[in-house]
């Protein structure tokens, strides 16, 4: 299917809306929204097979059996790229994250008030619009920690938002790398929309590629494993004093996590939590906070 995505429909109640969003982000689903009760999960039509679809069924069944909510329907359609872009269009609208920030797309009319922090995010296939609770955790966690004139360092950036708020919010400089083509351009055009492109550096390829710099902040809202396999390569460019920031976590990783961050000589300073989803906060020398 080039050129395409498929799309996976899955009408599940509430309760289950997180667990299968956290769990189908491990296989590589390239975007999720909800609409009315449901799930739409999008596959790259080139990674799409009928084992990747006995998968996503063998997970939400797995899911569902450990609730006593009815078991989710499923549905695949697939779709033109253009039909995503025609999707977000009619369900994307402007959202306030904190008392300072606030998210909207170009197409919106926003009026802001005089001390907000307006993201103008238009999504095209990635992950990052505010309405997903990873990014508005993430972005809180970066509101709170950022300092004037530091550098940060932005893992996996999807639509380019968390590095885009950072500068915006003081941060002298990002560097955001993803190693996804449709993330990196749609970053492109992120980054032109808010007038940042003297401040924030896209990077497209994986994390080992970027340059050995110190960084005060570092930010990944990716799934936990791809965490697990950074934290090395995302410590050894921490600068003496920084913070890491991360989510795409459900509460269930929360010991996982801790106990990761501990071998890395890391300590939790705050900890958000959002439904099932959580994000943190850590450094070296700090005293946890929770």
């Amino acid at each position: 299917m080039p050129g395409g995505f498929m799309e996976v429909t899955i009408r599940a109640d509430q309760d289950l809306t997180d667990q299968l969003i956290g769990i189908l982000s491990q296989i590589g689903v390239e975007g999720f929204w909800e609409d009315d009760g449901q799930i739409r999960c999008y596959i790259h039509g080139d990674r799409w097979d009928d084992q990747l679809r006995d998968e996503i069924r063998r997970m939400v069944g797995f899911i569902a059996r450990g609730s006593s909510s009815p078991t989710p329907a499923i549905a695949f359609d697939f779709s033109e790229d253009r039909n995503w872009n025609e999707a977000w269009e009619k369900t994307i609208r402007p959202i306030r994250v904190s008392d300072r920030i606030v998210v909207t797309p170009s197409w919106a009319d926003y009026e802001p008030s005089p001390d907000d922090v307006v993201l103008v995010i238009d999504p095209k296939m990635s992950f990052g619009t505010g309405h997903h609770e990873t990014t508005r955790l993430s972005l809180k966690l970066i509101e709170s920690n950022i300092r004037p004139a530091i550098r940060c360092l932005d893992v996996g950036s999807g639509t380019g938002i968390l590095g885009i708020a950072a500068c915006k919010l003081g941060a002298a400089s990002c560097l955001s790398v993803d190693v996804d083509e449709w993330a990196y351009r749609n970053a492109q055009e992120n980054i032109r929309l808010n007038g940042v492109e003297s401040y924030v550096r896209l990077l497209h390829g994986s994390l080992p590629m970027a340059p050995r710099d110190q960084f005060d902040m570092i930010v990944a809202n990716i799934q936990l494993d791809v965490i697990i396999a950074l934290m090395e390569e995302m410590t050894s460019r921490l600068a003496p004093g920084g913070v890491v920031i991360l989510s795409g976590l459900l509460a269930a990783d929360e010991d996982q996590i801790r106990k990761l961050l501990n071998r890395h000589r890391l300590t939790v300073k705050t900890l958000l939590a959002e439904g099932e989803w959580i994000a943190l906060a850590a450094g070296a020398e700090l005293t946890e906070q929770n």
